[in-house]
């Protein structure tokens, strides 16, 4: 099995990604996923939305598995035994659109997770001079965050990365920025970081 991302928008296909799927005979992956392969899945690829995660282990060997953004980024990558194929993650994107350094980031998964412990891990990694980048769900409220940090902390909301909807607003904790709507990531971090 190969688990290929397919980046976090339109046009973040890696070469070798693309190289993998033109060979492909069998893929699955989510709506988005698929969406964002389609134009390297070759004609006659038997093609597979994935309706239920818990199955993904029982796929043959030769299926290709799409993941969003990049597999080991709260991706499929760790979860499933195969290749993985890197791909253009919503963390290279935001990080590079705000010009952050990738070295001083702190992943901090809040996607169908709790919140309030997020959160708690947030404060702890920004205190430590580190850029949290935060992975959302819908329910995540900013200003519950931003209400926690120093006033001064930069914050950005960074939406639909890499789509023609892409928007990226930037605060501060006394003055946070708001998701308009679900597809998001919130980056914040100190004075001391630049």
């Amino acid at each position: 099995m190969k688990i290929v991302g397919v980046g976090c928008g339109p046009g973040m296909l890696t070469a070798e990604a693309v190289r993998v799927l033109e060979d492909a005979m069998l893929v699955y992956g989510s709506a988005r996923a698929i969406a964002l392969a389609r134009d390297a899945i070759p004609p006659g690829c038997e093609v597979h939305g994935i309706t239920d995660y818990r199955n993904l282990r029982s796929l043959p060997g030769h299926a290709v598995v799409l993941s969003t953004g990049d597999p080991m980024l709260a991706g499929l990558g760790s979860l499933l035994e195969g290749e993985v194929i890197p791909g253009i993650s919503s963390l290279q994107v935001a990080f590079a659109r705000l010009r952050l350094p990738l070295a001083r980031a702190a992943v901090i998964p809040a996607h169908g997770k709790d919140h309030d412990r997020a959160i708690a891990s947030a404060l702890e990694e920004i205190e430590r001079g580190r850029v949290v980048f935060l992975i959302a769900d819908p329910g995540f409220e900013v200003e519950v965050l931003a209400a926690l940090l120093p006033l001064a902390t930069r914050i950005a909301v960074c939406e639909d990365l890499g789509y023609l909807t892409e928007r990226i607003a930037v605060g501060t904790a006394g003055e946070p920025p708001l998701p308009r709507g679900d597809l998001f990531v919130v980056v914040a971090w100190g004075e001391a970081v630049r």
